[in-house]
């Protein structure tokens, strides 16, 4: 299990994200342990009003608890990775939120802690969070029999290709996948060895480097999407300066732009536009499908939700009509018999309440299986169309190519015809 935690302040922000039930199919407020608050939203300010009695700024501690992507983990398992998790970080006990997530077929918890100790009024330090929840996450694959990522495999986690929230938004804006998006400004940065070696390298993908606002390397795309060259490659700024040297040697990001729009003809853009529009009608019915599915398993919830709650209260009262009252209840406390019948309740209790809990998990499941069906669809679906619009890149990228080459004869072929006049001039 993928374990991502950070220090960080932002109650508002964080509880809004957490509950985006947009982006989302299934948001579950599961667990709210040591807060007066009965709402995400309420629990994340009281945490902020605590913090004010100090001088912390980050008082929250945000983990993201991430299954393999073909892996089951049940909401136990979730919660028994975030309760390993608290101990392992010396956040025992500290008022905790659990926020389940369901999306694409695959379920994903995140925990947030409030990191204040009231009883001293400080902030919990937390050294070395990354290490310990990396030693916590290759340990939960293995009990659970998972593959272990490469990651894990070697002795480091840090992978070049991993993405962030920021970059994962921003490759979802223009319709691809992030981790392909950086595998090229990867490979692209191992196989250069200099600016005019590296520029080239993402000409050929169709990226082109430029001198962004604050004087650093960024890179633009034929849509005009701007990319940071030192985090889509995934390496630090000193070794981008050490290879590439001063930006000051490339143009500005309104050159290149202005070149862009001079090199690549609206007919060409029109193709562009186009195959993107005909991507969407062909996604049409499987969005419709899912939001019809999604909404026919939230019904389902509720049903089930409401049932389970008459049940609830018919099996108390049954419970309840069992103690006597009057003389005989008190003739019952006197003969242990009101003992035994609340000891056959409370284990009657407890068995409702596991049975329960297993109906509910059993139909996540079978929702789950249904909508990771549905999204193998959609993934076979933009399979096809990633590769659709990396032909029609390469096809613009050659016709570009090509008129560059056209081009550059054109100015040779005019400078030798100038360079022959000119003697006939002289004379």
């Amino acid at each position: 299990m993928i374990l991502k935690g950070s220090q960080r302040s932002g109650a508002a922000q964080l509880s809004a994200h957490l509950m985006n039930a947009y982006d989302n199919d299934h948001v579950t407020t599961y667990e709210l342990r040591g807060f007066m608050a009965d709402d995400l939203h309420g629990a994340l300010d009281e945490a902020h009003a605590v913090s004010k009695g100090t001088r912390c700024k980050q008082f929250l501690f945000s983990l993201s608890l991430n299954p393999p992507k073909n892996a089951y983990a049940s909401i136990d398992d979730l919660v028994d990775a975030a309760d390993r998790a608290e101990q392992a970080l010396g956040l025992d006990d500290q008022p905790r939120a659990i926020v389940i997530h369901e999306k694409e077929g695959r379920r994903h918890a995140h925990a947030v802690w409030s990191r204040i100790d009231v009883s001293e009024m400080k902030a919990i330090n937390l050294p070395h969070f990354k290490t310990k929840l990396a030693g916590l996450s290759k340990e939960l694959y293995l009990d659970h029999g998972w593959e272990l990522p490469d990651g894990h495999k070697t002795n480091g986690w840090r992978d070049p290709l991993n993405f962030t929230l920021a970059e994962w938004q921003q490759a979802k804006r223009i319709d691809l996948d992030p981790r392909e998006i950086k595998q090229v400004f990867h490979s692209c940065w191992e196989r250069s060895d200099g600016l005019k070696a590296y520029a080239s390298a993402l000409a050929e993908h169709g990226y082109f480097l430029a001198r962004g606002d604050r004087r650093g390397f960024v890179a633009i795309d034929l849509q005009g999407e701007i990319y940071s060259v030192a985090r889509w490659s995934g390496v630090k700024t000193k070794e981008i300066k050490a290879k590439l040297r001063s930006p000051e040697d490339i143009p500005s990001l309104d050159e290149v732009r202005a070149q862009m729009r001079a090199r690549i003809s609206d007919k060409m853009q029109g193709y562009a536009n186009g195959i993107r529009d005909q991507q969407h009608t062909e996604l049409e019915p499987l969005i419709a499908h899912k939001r019809e599915m999604v909404k026919a398993h939230r019904k389902e919830r509720a049903l089930l939700q409401s049932r389970q709650e008459q049940r609830q209260k018919r099996e108390h009262k049954e419970r309840v009509d069992r103690l006597r009252t009057g003389l005989m209840g008190v003739w019952d406390k006197l003969t242990g018999r009101a003992a035994d019948i609340r000891k056959q309740n409370e284990s009657e209790a407890y068995r409702c309440f596991t049975r329960d809990k297993a109906q509910r998990e059993n139909l996540f499941k079978q929702q789950l299986r249904e909508r990771r069906d549905l999204q193998r669809q959609f993934e076979q679906k933009r399979s096809v169309h990633r590769s659709e619009r990396a032909d029609l890149r390469s096809r613009i990228i050659g016709i570009l190519q090509r008129n560059e080459m056209i081009s550059v004869r054109h100015e040779q072929r005019q400078r030798a015809r100038d360079q022959s006049q000119s003697p006939n001039i002289g004379r």
